[in-house]
């Protein structure tokens, strides 16, 4: 059974010098910092989460998998030695749901298998949809964000690339073009004129 306490004092291992205890609420985001990522779950009391972990089958492309699980833990088994903060990420733009509603949805939900998907259903998507009721990932935007600005400078030096290309290009064209006059006016005044002129 789902806890509904109201807080407890978590420790905040991202300041590990003071060990300042977080006070976190029932219905807040937990935000774990791992390498390459950052896992995201629910705080539901009891010094418990709820979060989404990915499956071991049904892998898609790059075996990544397309199924994942709602399970409860103890913090401490889901943070391990990461650090992480409590993050209500999305508070200044949404106005979060009620804890009572946060926490006994996620608590209904563990066990469930979900599908899974890396840019839209993934562990922030559930996380702050259950907070907010709004999946929506900063992970993904900065990635796509990432993305359309790689994409972009490939695209610019491309384009870079190609027009000194076509100038260069242009440029031999008008050597090769000056080259070939200067060789037909040697060519006329080392022949003799074979011309005729009739009136």
């Amino acid at each position: 059974m789902c806890s509904t306490s109201e807080n407890v004092l978590l420790v905040d291992r991202r300041r590990t010098e003071d060990m300042a205890p977080t006070l976190a609420y029932s219905g807040d985001l937990v935000q774990i910092f791992r390498p390459g990522y950052q896992h995201w779950a629910v705080y539901i009391g009891g010094n418990e989460l709820v979060h989404l972990v990915l499956g071991d089958e049904d892998l898609g492309s790059f075996g990544i998998s397309r199924t994942a699980t709602v399970r409860k833990q103890k913090i401490s088994e889901v943070v391990g030695r990461h650090e992480f903060v409590i993050n209500n990420i999305l508070d200044g733009k949404y106005e979060p749901r009620d804890r009572y509603t946060i926490v006994t949805e996620a608590c209904k939900m563990v066990g469930q298998v979900r599908p899974y998907s890396l840019a839209s259903k993934n562990c922030e998507h559930f996380a702050t949809e259950l907070r907010y009721g709004r999946p929506e990932s900063r992970q993904v935007k900065v990635a796509e964000v990432g993305l359309g600005a790689g994409v972009a400078a490939v695209a610019g030096i491309g384009l870079v690339a190609l027009a000194l290309f076509s100038m260069f290009k242009d440029n031999d064209e008008e050597k090769d073009d000056d080259e070939e006059e200067r060789t037909n006016q040697r060519r006329e005044h080392r022949r003799p004129n074979h011309r005729r002129h009739y009136q």
